[in-house]
């Protein structure tokens, strides 16, 4: 039974606009030679965009509008139609990486409502009654240094979270008497870096059943008739277990994972934000949660 196989020179697979990506399409014939019609190799970058369910029907008219945008499509002819020997044969390829026209190359992104993805396709025609074997290769494309739209400044955030500062609570006088005082290091962040900050319970008259910290998602879809926005959790990590003690600073830290993240994306398409969430939950299993917008640069 032939196989086919991509593998790239790159072990990590992480490449950037301009450079060349290079690797060999490996076919085993098996025991004997094999005829086929002809090998291809197809470089695909697109974005593809999708609404939830709840926008489907809000913003049926320009649902038909959101169709993938091509950001790189080549294909190349790898071998002419003829005949491979039994055994193992690696064929080199290298592809520049440039985008079509004047568009412009993302990061990878795999999120819900926006995925940006970078694949090579290999294909092997073969004849008649033949089975043609494929096979594809996701690599990941990165910002170089002249992509760099903004680079990461110090933009520290102190913040205090009390009944009094809370805006998604109707019924105030509900939520128990508590104080917490806190920072983050700064809220424009390199994505390769970690979130760092702290934060102290100064008061609480409930028992506290933890403290958590929330990475979020917000994939904005659209055009002009009208935009879709959906905010979703990418991680979600624990700081505090139990009534912490009081007036003891708490240490946040914060690691972005890599596909799930993208330096603060806006397009005339799309746009993919980020968000951080500190979120008390107490004894009573009642939360309250405080929001903080920030963003992503890749330098």
């Amino acid at each position: 039974m032939a196989t086919l196989d991509i593998k790239l020179k790159k072990a990590n697979k992480v490449y950037k606009e301009g450079e060349l990506v290079k690797g060999v399409i490996c076919v085993d014939a098996g025991r004997s030679e094999i005829a086929h019609q002809g090998i291809t190799l197809i470089m695909d970058g697109s974005v593809n965009l999708q609404l939830s369910a709840k926008s489907v029907g809000l913003f049926e008219a320009f649902y038909s509008s959101l169709k993938p945008l091509q950001l790189i499509n080549y294909s190349l002819d790898i071998a002419k139609p003829g005949k491979l020997p039994s055994g193992r044969t690696e064929i080199p390829f290298e592809v520049p990486l440039k985008p079509k026209g004047n568009k412009e190359l993302y990061e990878t992104y795999h999120g819900v409502f926006v995925n940006i993805q970078y694949s090579l396709k290999a294909e092997m025609k073969r004849p008649l009654l033949a089975k043609d074997l494929q096979k594809s290769c996701e690599f990941i494309v990165e910002y170089s240094n002249k992509d760099a739209k903004e680079k990461a400044l110090s933009k520290p955030v102190q913040f205090t979270i009390s009944p009094e500062t809370l805006t998604n609570v109707k019924e105030k006088q509900n939520v128990p008497k508590f104080k917490v005082k806190g920072k983050l290091e700064t809220a424009v962040l390199c994505i390769t870096k970690p979130l760092k900050g702290e934060l102290v319970v100064e008061q609480c008259d409930t028992p506290i059943k933890s403290i958590e910290i929330q990475l979020v998602r917000v994939e904005t879809c659209g055009c002009a008739e009208g935009y879709a926005k959906d905010a979703t959790e990418i991680q979600n990590i624990q700081i505090a277990d139990g009534n912490v003690c009081r007036g003891i600073p708490i240490p946040i830290f914060m690691i972005f994972p890599r596909l799930f993240t993208c330096p603060t994306l806006s397009t005339n398409n799309f746009k993919v934000d980020f968000e951080i969430n500190i979120v008390i939950v107490f004894q009573d299993n009642h939360l309250v949660t405080e929001n903080f917008p920030i963003k992503l640069t890749r330098f």
